[in-house]
């Protein structure tokens, strides 16, 4: 299967994503929040630096969740801007 590629609004968006994330997850490691969300430390690295830049819904959800984030909060920070 052959992904389209992203555009640079959705790279964008996926870096204001880890920017959020980092910022949330403060002095804990990324090994104790991607433990508590369930994921692997190298997805959560790889959100964090970009090069993940689309994580699937439920991947986001739990991080939020283990970083006390709302959905809402999350959506509002890393959503588009309108030009």
């Amino acid at each position: 299967m052959v992904r389209t590629p992203l555009t640079p609004e959705e790279r964008e968006r996926g870096e204001r994503l880890g920017t959020l994330l980092r910022e949330a997850r403060g002095g804990r490691s990324m090994v104790e929040v991607a433990a508590t969300a369930g994921l692997s430390a190298e997805t959560l690295r790889k959100i964090e630096t970009g090069r993940a830049p689309t994580p699937a819904f439920f991947t986001v959800a739990a991080l939020a969740e283990a970083l006390g984030l709302s959905l809402d909060d999350v959506i509002r920070r890393c959503a588009l801007v309108p030009a």
